[in-house]
């Protein structure tokens, strides 16, 4: 599998974009250099644009507003999170008015309850358990929660991802409590959040859009996530990939199209050519030879990476191993 090709912009060949956020559109407090004006410009070219985000803990209407400090126009109806895909799974199989316990903080009881459910504590009876991350959560309320899952509820989580970025450092995030409750019960949480799909599905069914695209900055979230959607994917390498795990990227987790950040929506991917483990893109050529990754020409940086993926990915298919990128300085 390598990168496809695109004559048209992409903005134009698909209608709804699926923007992650951290990484993507924003680094922490501030926004990542030029995504307001590419993401203005992908809507007047008639995209539409989604921000949807594994994050269970604030409401659309706070991602929102974050969002339009940082000069991003966005409304709640353009933010999904995974705290409304859990929801609409526990909706669609609980009668309405159902209580849910939940474990998690006021984006997730928000979302239940907008979904025609009734949010309960971790003691009360319950259908149904939905944990999300939150940081005020208290481990008596995680012990009774694993006990009851233990028993037989029927467990919902937002998301597993194992970290959380955060102003003092990258942390323990809800993935872990999901991970210690599940070795305590011997059962496993239906997951809303990406890799899974329910948070792709719910973004398309609201928002809308024929041809979506998920834009994300993680392979192992974001872009595993389309593909297990069975929807196109772009890569922006703004976020935590760099070369070493792009040129690792399993088959599950490589991209349909890859740029350097969020112009690669107004701009066509061209072809890039594999010639075994040779790959040429633009001006550039990479080749992994003696299991080594080597680099001749001059051109765009986005082509760079791209005849540096196809090469790696290539060898990586022939060898079973991942080419070793020892000296290898990426454009700035």
């Amino acid at each position: 599998m390598s990168l496809e090709r695109s004559d048209r912009p992409l903005c134009e060949a698909y209608d709804l974009a699926m923007l992650d956020l951290d990484g993507v559109v924003y680094i922490g407090a501030d926004a990542v250099p030029g995504a307001p004006a590419h993401v203005e410009r992908a809507r007047s070219a008639g995209m539409r644009v989604a921000f949807i985000t594994n994050n269970a803990l604030r409401p659309p209407e706070a991602v929102a507003e974050h969002l339009r400090d940082l000069g991003i126009g966005a409304q709640a109806d353009d933010v999904v999170t995974s705290a409304q895909a859990a929801s609409r799974l526990l909706a669609d199989r609980l009668d309405e008015g159902a209580p849910v316990a939940v474990l998690g903080g006021e984006g997730l009881l928000e979302a239940v309850a907008a979904a025609g459910l009734a949010p309960v504590g971790v003691t009360e009876n319950a259908d149904a358990l939905v944990t999300g991350y939150g940081p005020d959560v208290r481990w008596r309320d995680i012990m009774r929660a694993a006990v009851r899952v233990r028993e037989g509820l029927w467990w919902v989580a937002t998301n597993s991802d194992l970290t959380i970025p955060t102003a003092f450092g990258v942390a323990p995030g809800h993935g872990v409590l999901v991970e210690t409750v599940q070795r305590f019960s011997g059962v496993d949480a239906v997951v809303a959040g990406k890799p899974s799909r329910p948070l792709l599905d719910e973004t398309v069914r609201r928002v809308g859009g024929d041809r979506p695209l998920m834009v994300g900055d993680r392979l192992d979230t974001d872009i595993e996530g389309a593909v297990n959607a069975g929807i196109d994917s772009l890569l922006v390498l703004t976020g935590v990939t760099g070369l070493d795990e792009l040129v690792a990227a399993s088959p599950a987790e490589r991209p349909t199209y890859l740029s350097a950040d969020l112009a690669g929506l107004w701009s066509p991917h061209p072809e890039v050519e594999v010639d075994g483990d040779t790959a040429s893109a633009g001006g550039w050529t990479a080749a992994c030879t003696d299991g080594r990754l080597r680099l001749e020409g001059v051109g765009d940086a986005d082509d760079w990476w791209r005849a540096v993926a196809a090469a790696a990915w290539a060898y990586a298919d022939r060898t079973g191993q991942h080419v070793a990128t020892d000296g290898v300085e990426p454009p700035r």
